[in-house]
């Protein structure tokens, strides 16, 4: 069972030979996946456990929230994926001012040795960590060297040329190519929230819709896509056609993200549901009138059925 436990200054070591996996892990995508086999298997190794230490809120949220990224992931979706990655423990440490203005090696001894109690450090090629980013996998050694951890340093993961990242995903969701993300991320990206109700034009035309607000900051770019949705992210996925934008046809308005479930019927307010996105079918558009949006949303009925042809895979995180 995944366990999450908040880093405090009362916090002390309480699991056997913690192989300690860091960084921020939004997205947990392939690159990250790769980093956690090792954690994984160096603490099987020794009999250990797999210990990821993550940060909340993102650093950069602190030392330059001009330009903090938007989150691929909340909290709860990354313990869950995680645990499905065989890490024991999730170990959330609260970036405060004074976390970032720490040393390399204060940060070393309070919180990898002291709080953690590390056997093993796992890390990236290009990890970085104290104050100014002044620390790296060397500093860590060094340090590791004389508090009693060693440390392991994993390469990147290449695909197309460039290295595996969070940025990469953001990017390609931003130009709403569903495909490309999910092949970074091993799996589709996973938005999350709650069904609320909407203003039933949907239902008027024919054409019923799950409201979501989502729990994600990072949303595919506005139009319409194909996707597998999970009403209380049940077991098995329902087919779906999945509009996000303003529906300029309807006058605009707030950002919104509506699912047709197909072959689906019940109440879903106020459940929670997730949507993995697989596809970008199309752009948003406007319509000349109500006809014309009809035939245009039947015609993206049967592409999502193409698209999603065959067996759903088996929860959001499916692919890992």
């Amino acid at each position: 069972m995944m366990e999450v436990v908040r880093l405090d200054a009362a916090s002390a070591p309480c699991w056997p030979r913690p192989c300690v996996a860091v960084g921020n892990f939004d997205g947990v995508h392939r690159g990250h996946q790769a980093l956690l086999a090792s954690a994984v298997s160096a603490a099987a190794a020794r009999a250990g456990t797999a210990v990821v230490l993550t940060f909340d809120p993102h650093p950069a949220r602190v030392i330059a929230p001009e330009a903090a990224p938007t989150a691929l992931m909340t909290l709860g979706q990354k313990a869950a994926t995680l645990g499905r990655l065989g890490v024991h423990t999730m170990a959330v440490l609260p970036f405060t001012p004074e976390v970032a203005a720490a040393s390399p090696e204060d940060f070393a001894a309070r919180v990898l040795h002291r709080a953690l109690g590390a056997d093993a450090v796992v890390v990236g090629t290009n990890f970085r960590f104290g104050r100014g980013r002044a620390g790296d996998v060397g500093t860590l050694r060094r340090h590791g060297e004389s508090l009693g951890f060693r440390v392991v340093e994993v390469a990147p993961v290449v695909m197309e040329g460039e290295r595996v990242s969070s940025s990469r995903i953001r990017d390609a969701l931003a130009r709403g190519d569903a495909g490309a993300a999910a092949v970074l991320l091993g799996r589709p990206h996973c938005v999350e929230g709650r069904v609320v109700p909407g203003d039933g034009r949907g239902r008027a035309i024919g054409v019923p819709t799950a409201n979501l607000q989502p729990a994600n900051e990072t949303l595919p770019a506005f139009g319409v896509y194909a996707a597998w949705c999970w009403p209380e992210l049940a077991p098995a996925g329902t087919p779906a056609v999945v509009n996000i934008g303003r529906r300029p046809t309807f006058g605009g308005g707030a950002v919104s993200v509506e699912a047709h479930l197909l072959d689906f019927a019940g109440d879903l307010y106020g459940r929670a549901m997730g949507l993995s996105f697989v596809f970008r079918l199309r752009a948003e558009r406007t319509f000349p009138g109500k006809d014309a949006l009809i035939a245009q949303i039947q015609e993206d009925i049967r592409a999502a059925r193409r698209v999603l042809a065959g067996a759903p895979p088996a929860s959001p995180w499916d692919g890992l």
